[in-house]
């Protein structure tokens, strides 16, 4: 266990050390502190999560309700993979990018709440005892706190961090109450003191909304796409990529401490997955902001790996082990998987911004003839998030989907319905997040340029190209090797189902099968794609290349405004769940027998944070103001109001 605790000291002297030496120097020791601290932890995760035993460290300390206890299990070093190695790509692509705020704000601050980041979330994985997983919890939210408000002199921005910093307080306060039931009966805090409980249910709808707050489960999502936006390029990577996994990491861990699952706990994951997943993509696809975009589709994705846990759970309530083992792997897997393309995204669109200096769509176009290697990776990490084999979003979600067939064909009545619509969800979002991707990668790199900033755009540095393109390699080999993932997933589903692993490994066999063949066709088509455009460059290399006018409908040249925009391309299916979107428009409409002026503008703000969280908020407001009289100023009062509250807190008592 001694490697993760260094691993922490190399960042903790990574965020002091560029703290200490200012901004010249900052880079340096703030990049430098996150590789060597990521690196030192991998050793022992890969050990772990491929059958090697697991490692504790237990100390006494002065906090009350347990020791300070590190564990890294097979399923902690499952999820401290991702964690680790986004932390290390968007930390070279973080040196970067921030240089263009050299001269306008210090960046050592920056670098510090990076490395203290990601040490947290290193934490709040391996802790096993509730007071150091809220410190460690805590301590991750106030950190992506200061970075998600680095750009803190613009007012969307300020708005952003305080929505977040609100929503985590929200779900911390349900897992204070969550570990205060847990330990209530042993006394200690230690995770492996908690005994199973006749309040399990509770303990369960404690751990979804305390965790889903930070997964994004929909409704408690709507921090995400106000913060992901807001907050620098790499810092959105690691945000969106693994630090809402902490939320699935949790929940997952919770319920391996509650027993047994009742059969409601899957239907209520089921729900939650469809609801996340189809209202995710649905508000992705209405959205012209790129990085907006891309912080609903994490919602989307949050809603397909709470699909496969509820689809798993539905089988280990029944005794269908086949359909847990499926199911609970394609839902882990969606985790790493998920890591990959998404934080591929974030950077691809880091690129774009830094060039454009937009994150507008409408503003884009025909970047892929400037910025080719960033649209390359756009364009892979939009495949995979798809779920386009042969890429690694389709090995998850073929499990998902494997695991809700066989729960069709071998349960029945509402037990067999529930994995029916998970299947045609899954279809839907499949579908819808083809058509959003096709809007977002058309209208931002095909096409003409529609404005000059997108027209004087050029490449990017290769600093800031190397991260993309090892994700993007990433992508490509788990997708092509997912059948050696799902065979390597033996230790992580053992440690979450609590069986061993010669129980586990006879269900994998056949999905590893399937993925095999799947991989086979996949590579084959990646090589013959290949060597077709190799032919095509060589026979074309000695031949002359000429153009031509052709019929142009009697026009001399198209302009930028002649090209579908983001909302008509997506108007057809934001039409079909008008109900759902809610989207507002303004018309300018065309008027007199020769119209100069005409626009068309739609917004499609969150339903849930307009008619949920803003009249609450508001009315709670409301509420306290009303009690504003009672704040004279005055410190005789408030010693006579701390008096009053002692005195009724002490008739409480005696009686």
């Amino acid at each position: 266990m001694l490697a993760l605790p260094v691993a922490l000291m190399f960042f903790a002297v990574g965020g002091v050390g560029a703290l200490a030496v200012g901004d010249r120097w900052c880079r340096h020791f703030g990049v430098g502190g996150v590789l060597a601290g990521c690196l030192c932890g991998l050793a022992p995760c890969l050990r772990v999560v491929l059958g090697g035993p697991a490692q504790s460290l237990r100390m006494q300390w002065d906090v009350p309700y347990g020791t300070l206890f590190l564990r890294l299990d097979a399923l902690s070093a499952f999820f401290l993979i991702p964690v680790l190695l986004l932390c290390a790509l968007a930390a070279l692509y973080g040196g970067a990018y921030l240089e263009q705020y050299r001269a306008v704000k210090p960046l050592a601050p920056a670098w510090f709440f990076f490395n203290l980041l990601a040490a947290s979330m290193v934490v709040v994985i391996v802790a096993h005892n509730g007071v150091l997983f809220l410190m460690a919890w805590e301590m991750m939210a106030l950190a992506s706190f200061f970075l998600v408000t680095f750009e803190d002199e613009k007012e969307s921005v300020r708005e952003a961090g305080w929505t977040y910093l609100v929503a985590n307080h929200f779900g911390t306060a349900f897992l204070l109450a969550l570990f205060i039931l847990l330990g209530a009966k042993g006394g200690s805090l230690d995770f492996d003191r908690f005994t199973t409980t006749p309040q399990a249910g509770l303990l369960f709808l404690l751990a979804v909304i305390g965790f889903g707050t930070k997964a994004g489960f929909v409704p408690f999502h709507v921090w995400l796409p106000e913060a992901h936006p807001a907050a620098p390029s790499h810092v959105s990577a690691v945000m969106s990529a693994v630090m809402i996994k902490t939320g699935i990491y949790g929940l997952v861990r919770t319920m391996t401490m509650l027993g047994p699952p009742p059969l409601w706990w899957g239907w209520l994951l089921c729900g939650i997955g469809l609801s996340s997943g189809v209202l995710g993509v649905l508000f992705a696809l209405a959205q012209h902001d790129l990085k907006r975009l891309l912080a609903y589709h994490s919602v989307e994705n949050i809603g397909i790996i709470a699909l496969g846990l509820g689809v798993g759970t539905i089988g280990m309530s029944t005794g269908r082990l086949a359909i847990a083992v499926t199911g609970l792997a394609g839902a882990l897997l969606h985790v790493l998987n998920h890591a990959l393309f998404k934080g591929l995204l974030f950077l691809a669109g880091g690129n774009v911004t830094h060039r454009t200096h937009t994150r507008e769509i409408d503003r884009l176009g025909g970047l892929f003839k400037r910025m080719p290697v960033t649209g390359f990776t756009f364009l892979v990490g939009a495949a995979a998030i798809c779920g386009l084999p042969p890429l690694n979003g389709f090995v998850s979600e073929f499990l998902i989907y494997l695991a809700s067939l066989r729960a069709v064909l071998s349960l029945g009545g509402l037990n067999a319905a529930i994995p029916l619509a998970v299947i045609a969800g899954l279809a839907l979002i499949g579908g819808l997040a083809i058509a959003c991707f096709t809007k977002a990668f058309g209208i931002s790199f095909l096409g003409r340029a529609r404005s000059e900033a997108a027209a004087r755009a050029k490449e990017v540095e290769p600093a800031l190209l190397f991260p993309g393109l090892i994700l993007a390699l990433g992508c490509v080999v788990a997708g092509l090797f997912g059948a050696s993932l799902v065979d390597a997933m033996g230790p992580v589903l053992a440690c979450v189902t609590g069986l061993s692993q010669e129980v586990v490994r006879p269900s994998l066999d056949g999905p590893a099968r399937a993925l095999s063949f799947v991989a086979m066709y996949g590579a084959a088509f990646l090589l013959m794609a290949t060597g077709l455009a190799w032919m095509r460059s060589r026979m074309l290399s000695k031949r002359l290349v000429s153009s031509a006018p052709t019929w142009d409908c009697g026009y001399v040249q198209s302009t930028e405004r002649m090209q579908y925009t983001a909302s008509s391309f997506a108007q057809p299916l934001t039409a079909t769940f008008a109900v759902l979107l809610q989207t507002q428009s303004a018309v300018a409409a065309p008027a007199g027998l020769f119209p100069r002026d005409a626009s068309l503008a739609t917004e499609t703000a969150d339903i849930f944070k307009r008619n949920m969280y803003q009249p609450l908020f508001g009315g709670v407001s409301m509420g306290l103001a009303l009690l504003r009289p009672l704040q004279h100023g005055k410190v005789q009062l408030y010693i006579l109001y701390i008096a009053l509250t002692l005195v009724a807190l002490f008739i409480w008592q005696l009686a």
